[in-house]
């Protein structure tokens, strides 16, 4: 497992071809939301034992509070992970939480939010806060508890209002 924890650098937009569990999500869309964007290919060994099962987890134990979503990043054998795989296969596994397929530009095999956020392979899970701010990338199998403090430290922050207008000061110092 690699881990990196980062500093404030605005997580980037994905972009999907379809969508499963779900209408299609945005990060605009998710602003104020913790959210867990587990990247998997059905057919990775790693994904399918751990990164799947551990995003599911995610989902059940921190309920409201995390919105878990899955990213299926597929940069090999493309002809057999198709959308209508990943269908028949998220239902075997009984995904449930909402997962949207990376796109691809013409012949380039690099996924494009794959690409937009570094990855290396799969699985790799990336944590953004509630500002849409990216704090985590991992890489790899990640402990339970590890990942699960890191969540929870999220969940607790008392996020940014960007919305709320700077406030306006007068020379007597009176703020409103």
């Amino acid at each position: 497992m690699t881990a990196a924890v980062l500093g404030k650098a605005a997580a980037p937009e994905w972009t999907t071809t379809r969508w499963f569990n779900s209408d299609p999500l945005t990060l605009a869309g998710l602003r104020g939301r913790v959210v867990a964007l587990e990247a998997f290919q059905m057919l990775c060994p790693g994904c399918v034992s751990h990164g799947l099962p551990q995003a599911g987890r995610l989902a059940r134990s921190f309920g409201d509070d995390l919105v878990v979503v899955g990213l299926h990043s597929v940069f090999e054998h493309h002809e057999a992970m198709t959308p209508i795989s990943l269908e028949a296969f998220l239902s075997e596994y009984k995904i449930r939480f909402p997962v949207g397929v990376d796109a691809h530009r013409g012949g380039d095999p690099t996924p494009i939010t794959f690409g937009r956020y570094g990855m290396r392979g799969t699985p790799s899970l990336v944590l953004i806060d509630r500002d849409g701010t990216l704090r985590g990338h991992y890489f790899g199998a990640v402990e339970d508890l590890e990942l699960a403090t890191a969540v929870t430290r999220l969940i607790d922050e008392t996020p940014v209002d960007t919305a709320a207008p700077d406030a306006v000061c007068t020379a007597d110092g009176t703020c409103t």
